[in-house]
């Protein structure tokens, strides 16, 4: 399995020749020559997180792929076929087995109302909690996404979410709100709590992939 971080967000999972596609947002560019997408998971509503135009442009490359997202995006995206996810929830889309997790958006302040989000697991290896701290209980992660940077992020609950995920590797993501200093800054603090577990943290740029 071979996951691809994309600018922002947005990552690819490529398994047995096919690919699932995951929150292609406003800071994204196109995602082109990915491959055979079977499916595309949106972790919550946010546009940094989806567009119209990433889901269209991909829609014509294959369409009919399930568009997994939980009810908020089906809400937001009035017009697109989404299927619901919730925390709980498993979906096999082969070769990809996704389970769900959290169910709430971090809380960015106390005026701004807290909305749908799921975490994923994909193929009980690579975990990315989209924009939460989401841990999944019971889970050995082989791979953890973890936000770097975010309106609702402090580093140190984000070290705090890596300690308690405690993955075998890490790398850094949701890092477009941040400069050059500070996303090296945030990679150096979830570094530490990678490999305060034995894990090893990776730092993959945009367009850099890691086989599982």
């Amino acid at each position: 399995m071979r996951v691809t971080k994309h600018l922002h967000a947005a990552l690819t999972v490529q398994d047995s020749g096919k690919t699932l596609v995951i929150d292609p947002g406003s800071y994204t560019d196109p995602l082109v020559d990915v491959g055979d997408v079977v499916a595309i998971v949106l972790t919550h509503e946010h546009a940094d997180h989806w567009t119209p135009d990433h889901l269209d442009r991909l829609l014509r490359n294959a369409p009919g792929i399930p568009i997994l997202a939980p009810e908020g995006v089906a809400k937001a995206a009035a017009g697109y076929d989404i299927t619901v996810v919730n925390p709980g929830d498993t979906v096999h889309v082969e070769p990809f087995t996704l389970r769900f997790f959290g169910g709430q958006h971090a809380v960015i302040h106390e005026t701004v109302p807290v909305i749908d989000n799921v975490g994923v697991l994909v193929n009980d290896q690579l975990y990315y909690p989209g924009d939460s701290y989401a841990v999944p209980k019971g889970v050995d992660v082989r791979l953890l996404a973890a936000p770097l940077g975010a309106p609702w992020l402090k580093i140190g609950e984000a070290m705090d979410f890596v300690l308690a995920v405690a993955p075998q590797q890490a790398f850094g993501t949701h890092d477009m709100t941040l400069s050059v200093i500070g996303r090296t800054m945030h990679r150096a603090r979830l570094r530490w709590a990678t490999e305060k577990n034995d894990g090893e943290f990776l730092e993959l740029e945009s367009g850099d992939s890691t086989d599982l």
